[in-house]
């Protein structure tokens, strides 16, 4: 059974004001087929963990370790990061102009298993999971993300996930800006990963709505780059009731 470990992490970033600590010695497991809900008030370090996973330059590990499979995840590149087999879906999804989201996706498939997949196949692959997100099939000619609309981005976000199938997915907000019609079909195409490949999943967000969905196994509670609390699904609707308030009286001030 895989498992992604984080261990006593410490994490720094360069700001216009010096160096300031984001994450303050986290400690999380997640084993396939898991599914953890980060909950936080902004800038309680959430996103600062999931871009610490897949090696995002700006942020700087000063402690601790990310191991998966007892790997050290630390020491990988960011491309070894997803051959490895950990996936990252954006907030804010980019933009690649000149990249068509055919030629992106085999592109990406090829990189990560070493091989190119076979055409017939595969077309039939992107096919079915295009129409199981509803995505028209005219967005496969169309550059990445180029002048999708927000919601059309994280269905592209989700139809990555689907075909490249990776061990383990962080998914930063996917839920911000999706009507509660995406909201369902994004929802769905994660719950179908994970039924298909035992996908562990790090799922970060602001609200419960998405947990509507996609059930939590466990649920954390991040206050200033730490775990405050951590239990079952049933913290998320706590947290609806009461906030953040409680926590947030006895964080350390940066």
């Amino acid at each position: 059974m895989s498992v992604l470990e984080i261990k006593n992490l410490h994490v720094n970033v360069e700001t216009d004001q010096g160096t300031r600590e984001i994450l303050r010695g986290v400690d999380l497991v997640i084993r396939e087929g898991e599914i953890h809900a980060i909950m936080g008030p902004n800038g309680s370090g959430k996103s600062t963990l999931a871009y610490t996973i897949a090696g995002h330059p700006k942020y700087t590990v000063v402690g601790g370790e990310i191991l998966l499979d007892g790997e050290d995840v630390l020491e990988m590149s960011v491309d070894e990061r997803a051959r490895a087999g950990l996936f990252l879906a954006m907030q804010y999804p980019v933009e690649i102009p000149g990249v068509t989201v055919t030629n992106f996706l085999r592109t990406a498939k090829t990189a990560i298993d070493g091989e190119a997949p076979a055409i017939r196949g595969w077309s039939k692959e992107v096919s079915e999971s295009m129409k199981a997100l509803r995505m028209d099939p005219a967005f496969a000619a169309r550059n990445v993300n180029e002048g999708f609309s927000g919601g059309e981005k994280k269905r592209n976000e989700i139809l990555q996930l689907e075909l490249l199938k990776p061990k383990f997915a962080v998914l930063d907000e996917t839920d911000s800006g999706l009507d509660v019609d995406a909201l369902k079909i994004v929802s769905e195409g994660v719950n179908r990963a994970k039924a298909n490949t035992g996908l562990g999943i790090l799922l970060i967000t602001h609200y419960t709505r998405i947990l509507r969905y996609i059930k939590p196994d466990f649920v954390h509670v991040f206050v200033a780059g730490r775990i405050a609390e951590q239990g079952g699904s049933e913290l998320a609707d706590r947290l609806e009731d009461e906030g953040y308030d409680r926590y947030l009286a006895d964080a350390p001030v940066s």
